[in-house]
């Protein structure tokens, strides 16, 4: 019995040793392959400072590589020099220069995520999908979000001049848009609808967003709100961070909000409801579209899995990556795709957005008085709307939200949620 341990210890160790040492090999051969390239970078490098017609700055080499490095990862990883850096963290507090678009790179294309509301790109027209052919004059064919962004970029009052492909139409599209410094106010609406039909219209996720989405929802409840919408439609995204601080008002303590998974153990995070007094007792829909990104996805999805809101409209935008800034010795710093997220039931959003409970496509509904509702004859009517009579609700800002066909979808829903509610 003694020798059968023994042989079965040895033996045990022996598979131990072995698998140790192909360990070692798979992480030299890597490392070899990798110092190998290094050289090849190395030997680059030293020609390019030896033979290059003008003499180039080791700065910028070194820059120029690491741009090229990221850009090759993803569409969402980037180098940031000091400059470039400083305008990320002055843009999270919700504040910078420019036309006020968010974009990305979908199918090797320049995309307009969303526009942002009440901003230059959003007066001149720019809509979600749009896809970016040129920046003054400039095929962006090969150009960098980093370098995209720093075109558009500028002092107020300046103008850059874009060049839209809307694949919708079919047809390219010429834009002139002057410049302004963009403000971004988290919370763009709050205000009760009716029959007690709470309405927030929640814009970006920045640093200040669960402080002010509290403060509405308090106001709500103290005007006697028993629903809710949550719109996020043209939401962007924005800090992980506070998407998962959102949407944790609305859900159970210790439930799972989203989490992601990364190479590294340190990168599979799991965010979990925290807060002691979340809103659980009024139904809720929420509301996205194709201009629905990243954090928004976040809750929409978290909501939908939990089986707590009624997401409604139409298939968000699918940006579900998680970009690390990684601060570098001299200013600069790498943004740089660590993880991909994943909503509470396991589904992933990357490429894909959240699928809305009830599609309803956008759409506005042309609102006429009782007056105009009794003519008969299709002329008439098209002659009293050119001629826009009083239609009592035109110029009381409470009732506009009727001509928007999607919010005024919702109101029927939780008007129908509540009565089913009452009547069990």
């Amino acid at each position: 019995m003694f020798k059968k341990f023994l042989l079965g210890g040895i033996i045990f160790i022996f598979l131990v040793s072995a698998v140790s040492v192909a360990i070692s090999a798979i992480e030299k051969k890597k490392n070899d392959e990798l110092y190998r390239q290094v050289e090849l970078f190395s030997d680059a490098l030293a020609i390019i400072q030896e033979d290059y017609v003008d003499e180039p700055k080791p700065k910028d080499l070194i820059y120029g590589a690491l741009k090229g490095m990221l850009a090759g990862l993803d569409a969402h990883s980037q180098f940031l020099d000091p400059d470039t850096y400083n305008e990320l963290k002055v843009e999270t507090q919700g504040k910078f220069g420019g036309i006020g678009i968010e974009i990305t790179v979908k199918d090797g294309l320049l995309t307009v995520i969303t526009p942002i509301e009440d901003t230059p790109a959003w007066k001149v027209g720019i809509k979600a999908g749009d896809r970016i052919v040129k920046i003054e004059n400039e095929l962006t064919r090969d150009m960098t979000l980093t370098d995209a962004v720093k075109k558009m970029r500028g002092k107020p009052g300046e103008v850059v001049n874009l060049t839209i492909l809307r694949e919708s139409e079919k047809k390219l599209l010429e834009f002139k848009i002057t410049r302004d410094t963009i403000k971004i106010k988290d919370i763009k609406e709050a205000r009760l609808l009716e029959d007690g039909i709470g309405y927030i219209r929640l814009v970006e996720f920045r640093e200040n967003t669960p402080k002010d989405i509290t403060l509405a929802l308090d106001k709500l409840k103290k005007e006697g709100m028993n629903a809710l919408i949550l719109d996020l439609r043209n939401n962007p995204g924005g800090l992980l961070t506070v998407a998962a601080e959102v949407a944790e008002k609305f859900m159970e303590k210790g439930k799972i909000i989203v989490y992601t998974k990364g190479r590294k153990p340190a990168q599979n995070l799991e965010f979990v409801s925290r807060s002691n007094q979340p809103i659980l007792d009024i139904p809720m829909v929420v509301l996205i579209n194709e201009g629905s990104a990243s954090g928004s996805e976040i809750v929409a999805a978290a909501l939908q899995d939990y089986k707590r809101a009624i997401i409604l409209g139409v298939t968000s935008f699918g940006k579900g990556s998680v970009q690390t800034v990684i601060p570098l010795g001299d200013g600069s710093a790498l943004r740089l795709t660590t993880s991909k997220y994943f909503t509470p039931l396991g589904k992933e959003i990357h490429g894909k957005g959240v699928t809305p409970d009830i599609v309803v496509k956008e759409g506005k509904i042309q609102l006429i008085s009782a007056k105009e509702a009794l003519i008969t004859k299709t002329q008439e009517v098209f002659e009293a709307v050119e001629k826009k009579e009083d239609t009592g609700a035109k110029d009381n800002k409470v009732e506009d939200y009727k001509s928007d066909n999607q919010l005024i979808r919702a109101v029927d829903v939780l008007k129908a949620l509540k009565i089913y509610r009452s009547g069990k």
